[in-house]
């Protein structure tokens, strides 16, 4: 496969119309049609159904456009980063979940653009699995994972940070008006979880005799998607703190649990990969502003 004719599949499964595809790619549709076809011969499978007025993704086409994107993506930022002088340039990718942890490397973010400004900078969101994901494949330069996930095959940097769990809630819930949460608290009640916090079981270990009392309601990967079941008092939530809008205004309240749930944050990277100028920047300023916070 040719990244010319990948190229060209992508734009095919994203406008679903061989003609306009050929003007997006600037090429005739015949000759386009005939791209399309020696790919799908080469391959063996089929990619698109082909309708009326409309060319649509088989499963094998859906498969490829997903991994196609990611070739893609990674030879395009490979490029760039190579497009370099003596200066810092190129792009940093980094995959994160939601955190207060992530002020910290803001923070060096920020200064990197401000010295080198030609430096693209690009935020995905996710949780571990993701960042996970992203890093084996190529597309992610870091991942921010929150927690201690045993991951033996990447380098790691913790934060001097820590995310603090506790439960989101409306200022008119009866738990409001306690100090702190605790596992007994919650019994009887609604609770929405992080996706993570789910499959490593978190909260089951937090919750301990209590578990089966409460009721998992469901589970989320975008905190903010999740207060919005909280402010229609459909459920509480757990979360991190910092990551909600608990002002006034919001309707909502944040409470620490007891006995007190912490999580580290760790920086991460593939061992084997030779990280690009503007990588290797990125991690000698953060190890430099972890030092500042140990002084």
């Amino acid at each position: 496969m040719e990244l010319r004719v990948l190229n060209y599949f992508v734009a095919v499964a994203q406008e679903g119309n061989m003609t306009r595809a050929a003007k997006k790619v600037l090429i005739s549709q015949p000759a386009l049609s005939r791209q399309i076809a020696d790919l799908e011969a080469e391959l063996g499978v089929k990619l698109f159904d082909r309708q009326k007025r409309r060319l649509t993704l088989t499963p094998a086409g859906h498969y490829l456009l997903e991994q196609a994107q990611e070739i893609l993506e990674l030879t395009s930022r490979t490029k760039r980063n190579l497009e370099t002088t003596s200066f810092i340039s190129g792009d940093l990718t980094i995959a994160a979940g939601e955190s207060i942890g992530m002020q910290q490397i803001m923070n060096v973010i920020s200064q990197i653009i401000k010295d080198h400004p030609t430096v693209k900078i690009h935020l995905l969101n996710g949780d571990y699995s993701y960042a996970e994901r992203k890093l084996n494949n190529g597309t992610a330069d870091f991942g921010v994972i929150i927690g201690d996930i045993s991951l033996p095959s990447y380098a790691s940097l913790t934060l001097s940070e820590k995310d603090t769990w506790g439960v989101l809630m409306p200022r008119d819930d009866i738990l409001a008006a306690k100090e702190v949460i605790t596992p007994k608290d919650l019994c009887g009640r609604s609770l929405l979880t992080s996706q993570q916090a789910l499959q490593t079981h978190l909260f089951q270990n937090w919750l301990g005799n209590y578990y089966d009392d409460v009721n998992f309601i469901g589970d989320y990967n975008l905190n903010f998607n999740g207060t919005l079941m909280v402010k229609n008092h459909s459920a509480l939530m757990l979360t991190l703190d910092n990551l909600a809008d608990t002002s006034e205004s919001s309707g909502l309240t944040f409470k620490k649990l007891c006995p007190s749930l912490q999580q580290t944050i760790r920086v991460i990277w593939k061992r084997e990969v030779s990280l690009s100028p503007v990588a290797e920047l990125f991690l000698k300023s953060l190890k430099e502003e972890i030092c500042k916070d140990c002084r």
